[in-house]
């Protein structure tokens, strides 16, 4: 099979509710949000002499370590790696919830309904040392496309609002959608932040 024709190596998932989702908890999602959201914001930043500081790292996720180990040691600690992947996959649940795409409230540590794959790579064998310098930049077309994305994303939330308030189903044409906008940004943040791939991102919503 071709490179072009194979999965993608970085892909997200979210199952979709086999029952109707609770009303109460989406009319008021904006507020049962908020304590998880902070937690969420504590873990992700990065403090320093009292500032909120992003140099370092991309959310919270290490960025500059590992491309600098990248670059001179060919190495990719395993424990940064999974350090940024359950940061992720933690950010991911809590947008998946005020997504309304679930209902159960977002866990530290499991899965929950929310799938994330993102393989730990042969640094030697799968990477380039010097691409890392560069992969923010070539990401550049992809900032562009998620920010109509998001924008459309944030509208259909808005839309399946409305119909969970009547309903108690997200449609699935907006459910899949979102969770497709949410796939896309995972791939570019692997690509050009947690530097686990050197394959370019598609220009896709599906898996």
């Amino acid at each position: 099979m071709s490179q072009a024709a194979a999965p993608y190596p970085v892909q997200f998932l979210v199952d979709y509710p086999d029952r109707p989702l609770d009303r109460f908890s989406t009319f008021f999602r904006i507020l049962a949000v908020i304590p998880i959201a902070l937690v969420y914001y504590l873990v992700g930043g990065n403090w320093s002499n009292g500032d909120y500081q992003y140099y370092l790292t991309a959310g919270g996720a290490l960025f500059l370590p590992p491309l600098l180990l990248i670059l001179f040691r060919q190495k990719y600690p395993r424990w940064w790696f999974d350090w940024n992947v359950a940061l992720y996959k933690f950010g991911a649940r809590v947008g998946t919830y005020l997504s309304l795409l679930r209902d159960e409230y977002p866990a530290t540590d499991e899965e929950q309904a929310i799938h994330i794959e993102i393989p730990y790579p042969n640094v030697s064998v799968d990477l380039n040392r010097w691409l890392p310098l560069f992969k923010w930049l070539f990401a550049f077309p992809h900032y562009v496309v998620l920010v109509f994305l998001v924008i459309a994303a944030l509208v259909s939330v808005v839309i399946a609002w409305f119909a969970i308030l009547f309903t108690g189903r997200y449609p699935r044409g907006l459910f899949d959608f979102v969770v497709g906008v949410n796939r896309w940004f995972i791939r570019v943040s692997a690509y050009a932040f947690l530097l686990t791939t050197d394959r370019y991102p598609p220009f896709r919503l599906s898996p």
